[in-house]
């Protein structure tokens, strides 16, 4: 057979596998969209009586699935309930409704959710009248931030304000702590019933236990904290994979109040589950709890308890087959490397990584996969931003403003923009950035129709 000939049957191959891998992602969102109509049909039951709002402000999935929850008790109480985002809510909704339940939570210091940002700035912006609507919040948030619970207080205040009728009073969670979310149950008419209106698709797996496989050290001789690239393979199939943009959960024997998130840097096909994972040192010279476990403790071939999570504010979704813009500094690159390694095994190079870390010189993280990528056009677009490789400190949000007309442009041709990393500065810096080089407006409207995603600490 010719050379010719050969690479003809090749191309076809890949092309082949690619139709059939789009399909299979097709096929699989079109069943979780077909359950999850048939679920919010079963809550609304026949429809003879006033549904209870099921209303939610979800960042990671944590409020999302408490609120599935809290319509199947409802459902099984008999009262119909309608489960959606605070961001497909208006006032007219809430002026109509007799009842609604608000799970709220609260991101990084004391800001609504993603998932909320348009209903905060929108509908709470606004002077309204909610005399005849009843209502009851449940504030998910951690103890360990200054603004605990900041989002549930004021959308409960908002709503006090607007002449809403409190059904009981606002339940405040640390941590989803057992007996705070039992309270809500109770008030709920939950019982200890399975509920069978849930999705199981898209329920977080039980933990199991997952063994160290490898540790490798990503930036020796760095002025900052070490950073290790983890490897983990399961003691016994999974009871469900995951998809990029996904989280690890590890729930502390010593402090289970307060189970740490990690954002998954690999996918299923990779065969192993990984994860980028910064030692934290504390001043007296003890490791972080988890961080220290898994960096320093754990040896090769030791086993931990890790569970999967549907992180669906950060997965691709419908941004499967746009171009990507990807932004992000430190171990927010394994939230990115995930979305990477999906994009390069389904043949899709319109991507461009925006990324920020110290030094070039020891702080380029995965870099010899990240250097391949952009080789083999996986990358279409490579900017590596280290701070402190010059006398001007230089972060990811400058690289975006001077590149402001390729943002617009990459906008403009229908780009998802993901952004992985830090909290302080790096996101709160590149969000600024953005809305400078595309307005605000835009940016609601990128947010609203999940084309402006964020997995930010």
């Amino acid at each position: 057979m010719t050379e010719p000939t050969l690479r003809a049957l090749a191309a076809c191959f890949t092309l082949f596998a690619y139709a059939a891998l789009c399909a299979a992602i097709y096929w699989r969102r079109r069943r979780q969209r077909d359950a999850s109509e048939r679920r919010a049909s079963a809550l609304a039951g026949s429809g003879a009586g006033a549904a209870t709002l099921v209303l939610y402000a979800s960042q990671t999935g944590q409020a999302e699935a408490l609120a599935w929850q809290t319509g199947g008790w409802l459902h099984a109480a008999g009262t119909p309930a309608r489960v959606m985002p605070l961001n497909e809510v208006d006032i007219d909704l809430l002026r109509r409704a007799p009842k609604a339940l608000f799970i709220a939570s609260t991101y990084g210091e004391g800001d609504a959710p993603d998932g909320a940002s348009l209903f905060a700035e929108h509908v709470m912006g606004a002077k309204a009248e909610l005399s005849s609507l009843r209502y009851a919040v449940l504030a998910l948030g951690d103890r360990q931030y200054a603004n605990f619970c900041r989002f549930g207080r004021l959308l409960d205040e908002w709503l006090h304000a607007a002449g809403a009728a409190r059904s009981f009073e606002r339940i405040e969670v640390d941590n989803a702590e057992p007996a705070t979310l039992a309270a809500w149950q109770a008030q709920c008419g939950g019982g200890a019933a399975a509920d069978d209106t849930a999705d199981p698709s898209e329920a977080a797996a039980p933990a199991m236990p997952w063994r160290l496989g490898s540790r490798t050290l990503l930036n020796e001789g760095s002025a900052g904290a070490p950073v290790y690239r983890l490897a983990f393979t399961p003691m016994a199939a999974p009871a469900a994979g995951w998809e990029s943009g996904d989280i690890a959960r590890l729930a502390l024997a010593s402090d289970p109040g307060r189970p740490r998130d990690y954002s998954i840097a690999s996918i299923p096909a990779d065969g192993s589950l990984e994860l980028l994972v910064r030692q934290e040192q504390h001043p007296d010279g003890r490791l972080g709890a988890a961080s220290g476990l898994l960096t320093s403790t754990l040896r090769l071939g030791d086993t931990v308890q890790l569970q999967l999570r549907p992180h669906r504010n950060f997965r691709l979704g419908e941004s499967l087959e746009r171009p990507l813009l990807l932004i992000g500094n430190g171990t927010g690159l394994a939230g990115l490397r995930g979305h990477l390694r999906a994009r390069a095994a389904q043949g899709r190079h319109d991507n461009w990584l925006v990324f920020g870390e110290r030094n070039a010189q020891h702080d380029f993280l995965c870099r010899a996969e990240i250097e391949a990528w952009q080789q083999v056009g996986v990358l279409q677009r490579l900017d590596m931003v280290f701070s402190r490789d010059q006398a001007e400190r230089l972060y990811v949000q400058h690289r975006l403003l001077q590149r402001h007309d390729e943002v617009r442009a990459w906008i403009a041709r229908g780009a998802a923009i993901y952004v992985c990393g830090s909290l302080q500065g790096m996101a709160s810096g590149v969000d600024a950035a953005l809305r400078q080089i595309a307005g605000d407006g835009p940016m609601r409207e990128l947010a609203a129709a999940g084309r402006y995603r964020r997995d930010v600490y």
